[in-house]
């Protein structure tokens, strides 16, 4: 798949976060997750090995695989030559961003206040993930479109199916499906389906 990796999150309205202390089948997971309706799909540097499982679930050719909790410009580097689409940042990190801005690689950059949105934009962030959104809930996006009615705000932590909806209605570009559909013991289980299964229903309940 070539089309960009923002397009493709703008349009599907959601990421798949992956925290998980091993993968079996990272090819499995991605194609379970996009079938559902969620193409892009983050997996970490929380994870050890990660960059095998990256390399492995670029198979999927329906997913759109990025990196996430990208610290350093080595891990930066380190993710785009084995295949990641994007990259984001748990906060501001200026040397991810050069990396990414020289690569060509849209850099998703972690901020919560808008002193760090505008910094984040000023790195070069082809998207904002707000984090954690947990803290002040789906009213805050809404807030922070006031001044910044153009930047492409993602809410990260404390995102359900519950409340993705209501954080969409409120600003967000999109918004991510973290442990309520991806859990770490469905994913060190193999329960693709289950995977699936959850990922179709957040889907749903964003409209």
């Amino acid at each position: 798949m070539n089309t960009d990796a923002l397009d493709v999150i703008r349009a599907d309205r959601v990421l798949s976060v992956v925290r998980a202390p091993e993968i079996p089948d990272p090819a499995a997971l991605a194609d379970a997750l996009a079938r559902s309706g969620i193409r892009a799909l983050e997996l970490t540097f929380t994870t050890p090995g990660v960059l095998g499982y990256l390399r492995a679930a670029a198979a999927t050719e329906a997913a759109v695989l990025g990196v996430g909790t990208v610290l350093t410009a080595d891990q930066a580097e380190a993710a785009i030559d084995n295949g990641a689409r994007f990259l984001v940042t748990p906060g501001l990190r200026p040397v991810v961003a050069a990396v990414a801005t020289r690569r060509g690689i849209p850099v998703v950059m972690g901020a919560f206040t808008p002193s760090e949105v505008l910094t984040a934009l000023d790195l070069g962030a082809a998207a904002v993930k707000i984090f954690p959104a947990r803290a002040l809930g789906p009213g805050y996006l809404k807030d922070l479109h006031g001044p910044f009615p153009d930047v492409a705000l993602i809410p990260s932590g404390g995102v359900n199916a519950g409340n993705a909806a209501e954080f969409l209605a409120n600003g967000a570009v999109a918004v991510t499906a973290g442990t309520d559909v991806v859990s770490p013991s469905d994913v060190a289980a193999g329960r693709w389906s289950d995977i699936a299964t959850r990922a179709a229903s957040f889907v749903r309940s964003m409209n």
